[in-house]
């Protein structure tokens, strides 16, 4: 079942006329019973921000080097999960912390629906994610992070057994009072 569920599905890249389904998909995240402990942004915030933002947002993330959204789609044209890729250049400012020790890319955005839990829909969003890094030819990454909440076990779990491993590196959780988040983090083979 896990299999044949996945491979219903097609992982690509987003296109950049689809910001109202990134819109969509992205409220449907943060609406998630989980979404306090495993997004930094907001339901509220998200639905305020005008279409504007979306259709920015998503042109930037179908194409170019910087930023790359993946998703799995059905055949009737339901997304049923998405990851986003960022490439951090050495020397930069990101959200969790200042500066970048190097050159690396960091998956963000990580969801999937409820119903298409446990069918292999993020395993297959991962290797599109992680492969894409790993193609691009400037930078060359060896690396791949991601920061998990700690008090996020299931997604934990998930990055262990993906391959990412604990750094033993943790920054403060924006926002919050004593609120840790765990870096993961996968070498190039």
């Amino acid at each position: 079942m896990i299999q044949k569920e996945a491979q219903q599905h097609v992982i690509r890249p987003v296109r950049a006329d689809e910001w109202e389904k990134v819109k969509e998909i992205r409220l449907a995240s943060l609406a998630d019973p989980v979404a306090h402990i495993a997004f930094l942004d907001t339901h509220e915030a998200a639905s305020a921000r005008p279409d504007a933002f979306w259709q920015e947002r998503t042109e930037g993330a179908a194409s170019g080097n910087v930023v790359r959204q993946f998703v799995a789609e059905d055949a009737a044209g339901v997304w049923g999960g998405s990851v986003s890729v960022l490439v951090e250049r050495a020397g930069s400012d990101s959200v969790l912390e200042d500066p970048i020790e190097q050159d690396q890319a960091h998956l963000v955005g990580v969801y999937v629906r409820p119903e298409h839990r446990g069918t292999g829909l993020i395993e297959a969003l991962f290797s599109a994610a992680v492969e894409w890094a790993w193609s691009l030819p400037e930078p060359e990454l060896e690396r791949v992070r991601l920061f998990v909440h700690e008090e996020n076990a299931r997604a934990a779990a998930f990055y262990r057994r993906f391959g990412f491993a604990a750094t033993g590196k943790t920054v403060p959780v924006p926002g919050t009072t004593g609120a840790r988040e765990v870096e993961y983090a996968l070498s190039r083979a």
